[in-house]
């Protein structure tokens, strides 16, 4: 991606020029803006040959980046400095685009760039809370502690997302497998049974004959129907991605069993998010907006944007998170304790470590009460397809009888 150079004002008075690699300038200043600093200007970088060759795949993953942090952390708790510290990473390095970004990274800190700097000049490669903690971890001196409470962050989403993933895998093999089994009965072994009912020539029952129109149908727009659901699936990823995001996320709230976790998820990303920045230094309205930008889902972090300029003049905080609708009562009440006893921190901790607890059960009595339904469901369709298709059977056999 091309860089920018945007001149910023930071929160705290400052006006600096961030460096960012962005896909055009419009949105190299839209990630300024979202990070909380008022932008004043921009301008392109200098154009280098990589710039121009296109990029694929989703970038740096989780777990490289995890990886990472706890080898920066081992090195800068053994006093070495950073720059030899990403020496050392580099060397052992594998992933071929991370150790391009580093040796970048390396390079804007030879330069003298800040490290927090340097990181956020990627944009969204990167979480907002990386650059926002190391940023509050170099102004107070304490990077070891910053990084440590990053990776305990890091490391409780990370894991919530393997159990989240770990239990639907079941029931998701049990849908496409139900999925294939009604597709194949449809496309191949009804239009079988038809060609054996014209033998006979008799009246077939309607829910038969409906059946067997729908698989000849199937069948003859064989081609049609796959290119069609195909088409569905990229138009309805393209309107999830962009002006259906809200509308999306709001829809996943309300889904029976699956709502429940999502949105205790939500709260989880944001206190968890929250108490970290909070406690790397971070001030409090800072600390919202970046917060709310970890919360994956649109609904419940826009709510939470929205109470900055609350706060700002001076409400509590947990009154504003009560007035948006989206937070539980048991974390409004807890915040709430928190703020009156100036130990925000370790309540925010405590709703996040609550609400990882709960989301484990919730899941574990999801797919508990999925697998019969779906199992339920896979019978019904069967002794359905069934009926329909033995029903001219058993009268063929009683008229011959008779």
């Amino acid at each position: 991606m091309p860089e920018f150079i945007i001149k910023v004002g930071t929160p705290e008075g400052e006006i600096i020029e961030r460096h960012v690699r962005a896909e055009s300038l419009r949105a190299a200043q839209a990630e300024m803006q979202r990070l909380g600093m008022h932008v004043f200007e921009g301008k392109r970088g200098a154009m280098r040959a990589r710039d121009l060759i296109p990029r694929f795949g989703k970038g740096i993953s989780t777990d490289h980046f995890l990886l990472f942090n706890q080898e920066l952390l081992a090195l800068v708790r053994a006093g070495l400095p950073i720059v030899q510290s990403f020496d050392i990473m580099l060397e052992r390095q594998k992933n071929q685009r991370f150790r391009e970004i580093l040796s970048e990274i390396r390079e804007k800190i030879m330069s003298g760039v800040a490290l927090s700097d340097a990181f956020a000049a990627y944009g969204n490669l990167f979480p907002p809370i990386y650059s926002t903690s190391l940023r509050a971890g170099e102004r107070s001196g304490d990077l070891e502690g910053v990084l440590k409470r990053f990776l305990r962050y890091q490391k409780m989403i990370s894991s919530l997302r393997r159990k989240v993933v770990g239990a639907l895998i079941y029931p998701v093999i049990l849908i496409f497998l139900s999925s294939v089994m009604i597709f194949v009965m449809m496309t191949f072994v009804i239009p079988k049974f038809a060609e054996f009912f014209e033998g006979f020539g008799a009246e077939l029952p309607w829910f038969t004959q409906l059946m067997i129109n729908l698989a000849t149908l199937l069948r003859k727009n064989f081609l049609v129907t796959i290119l069609a659901v195909i088409v569905g699936i990229v138009l309805l990823n393209r309107w999830v991605k962009t002006s259906g995001r809200l509308v999306w996320d709001r829809l996943k709230l309300r889904v029976p069993f699956a709502g429940g976790v999502l949105h205790r998820f939500a709260i989880m990303q944001f206190t968890q998010s929250l108490g970290t920045l909070l406690a790397g230094g971070t001030p409090m309205v800072p600390a919202i907006e970046i917060a709310s930008q970890s919360v994956t889902n649109q609904l419940v972090a826009s709510r939470i944007a929205g109470i900055v300029q609350n706060v700002r003049e001076g409400e509590p905080l947990w009154r504003s998170l009560d007035n948006t609708g989206v937070i539980s009562d048991l974390a409004i009440e807890m915040i709430k304790v928190g703020e009156s006893t100036g130990a925000l921190t370790e309540m925010l901790a405590n709703v996040s470590e609550f609400y990882d607890e709960e989301i484990e059960a919730r899941l574990s009595r999801m797919v508990s009460a999925i697998e019969p339904i779906i199992l339920v469901f896979m019978g019904l369709v069967i002794a359905v397809l069934l009926y329909a298709f033995y029903l001219p059977l058993f009268r063929l056999s009683s008229v011959g009888q008779g």
